[in-house]
């Protein structure tokens, strides 16, 4: 049975959360595969994340919004250091917009990222955790899932969608000591919420520190996360410690999701 230090592939690792996550798992003992579409910023997070904690450190240069490209990236980040006993699946936002200014084009490249290009990584993934009888699968997902966001709809139907897919794969193989969870981030301070304030500003003509401001006033904790807040909780399911944690959504969001 594997155990808890095993390699960990993070998608969407040169920035933001994705980088916050490859550090925390690398600090935990971890050797990490990076993945992202850029090679600069995935070889420069490498980098750092290896500085940090001296942890081995691998990229894959890959788009994730490719299902077709998943065997191939599961190859890769094999060959690099060994077995995955950790699975993030994490990729960047789309574009911000309202439910019925989406056209198809933008429905279609959606799905590809946020669902099948995570159950494509995760179909090729699931079959070797299964057979060694350990495995963690994290999914990045949002609190706008829950508390959806109107300019945000592509985010808001898919990850809702992948959420479900994560909640079913998580009965399947939750026997073969393999578990699934979500993680769902509120405002987070990164690249992606500066780009949503930013454009917010310029569909409304409000100013953009004004939006900042009101986004945080509904936060009972007075402020955005940091990605590091959002890595912990990932590394906490992807410990050994989580071993009975399965098929649920950890929020992430200083208090704003109202839940029972």
């Amino acid at each position: 049975m594997g155990g808890s230090s095993g390699p960990a592939l993070v998608g969407g690792a040169g920035s933001g959360i994705g980088r916050a996550i490859a550090r925390r798992l690398a600090a935990d003992g971890r050797d990490v595969v990076l993945v992202g579409r850029t090679a600069a910023t995935l070889r420069d997070a490498a980098d750092e994340v290896a500085d940090v904690t001296g942890q081995a450190v691998a990229t894959v240069v890959a788009d994730l919004a490719d299902p077709a490209a998943a065997p191939e990236l599961l190859a890769a980040a094999e060959a690099a250091h060994g077995p995955l006993d950790v699975l993030v699946l994490n990729a960047g936002g789309p574009p911000p917009g309202r439910i019925l200014d989406v056209d198809d084009a933008g429905w279609a490249a959606g799905a590809d990222l946020l669902l099948r290009g995570p159950l494509a990584l995760a179909r090729a993934a699931l079959p070797g955790m299964r057979a060694r009888g350990h495995g963690r699968v994290v999914v990045l997902t949002s609190t706008a899932v829950r508390q959806p966001q109107p300019d945000l709809a592509v985010s808001v139907v898919l990850r809702a969608a992948m959420t479900a897919a994560a909640k079913l794969l998580a009965r399947e193989v939750a026997a073969d000591g393999v578990t699934v969870n979500c993680v769902a981030p509120g405002a987070t301070a990164t690249a992606r919420r500066d780009e949503i304030l930013a454009r917010r500003a310029a569909a409304t003509g409000a100013d953009r520190g004004e939006l900042d401001r009101a986004d945080t006033a509904v936060v009972p904790a007075g402020r955005p996360g940091t990605p590091e807040e959002v890595a912990a909780a990932v590394g906490f399911l992807a410990s050994e410690a989580a071993g009975y944690v399965t098929g649920t959504v950890l929020t992430v969001d200083g208090g704003r999701t109202e839940t029972i």
